[in-house]
């Protein structure tokens, strides 16, 4: 237990030095841009994990339930394709081009915030990002 307690503990560390870093490399935006922001962060979470799911159940062989969330995916690109144009009107281009990256809570990696859907569903699914899962998990279990 406390092997995993230090591997999380490691994993938020670098979370929390890695927003700090990135705070000090981008201009501070209004709140309402980083709203529109978090926005579109929010909406390429849900897109990269229902891409994932539905992999996951094309893989077990339930393309209906894959399609459906595949439908459901589409109908998430267009709410984010608003977002992110909203999100451009509201900000400079100068400020555009450095308020390109995010962390991911869960494994601490740089996720770009206009990454496609694929890379951010490879994320999603990758081993480090599902490992880091299943050890707070765990975590939480024996707690």
């Amino acid at each position: 237990m406390d092997h995993l307690e230090s591997f999380i503990a490691e994993c938020d560390r670098r979370t929390e030095l890695a927003k700090k870093r990135l705070a000090e490399t981008q201009e501070e935006i209004s709140a309402e841009v980083s709203a529109k922001a978090e926005k579109v962060h929010e909406l390429n979470e849900e897109i990269g994990k229902l891409l994932a799911k539905a992999e996951q159940l094309g893989a077990e062989g339930n393309v209906d339930e894959s399609q459906k969330i595949l439908m459901e995916v589409e109908k998430v690109r267009a709410k984010k394709k608003e977002a992110e144009e909203e999100y451009r009107n509201s900000m400079p281009a100068s400020s555009f081009q450095q308020q390109k990256l995010r962390v991911c809570e869960v494994c601490s990696a740089y996720l770009g915030l206009h990454d496609n859907d694929r890379r951010l569903a490879d994320h999603f699914g990758g081993k480090l990002h599902l490992g880091f899962i299943q050890i707070r998990e765990k975590l939480d279990q024996l707690r």
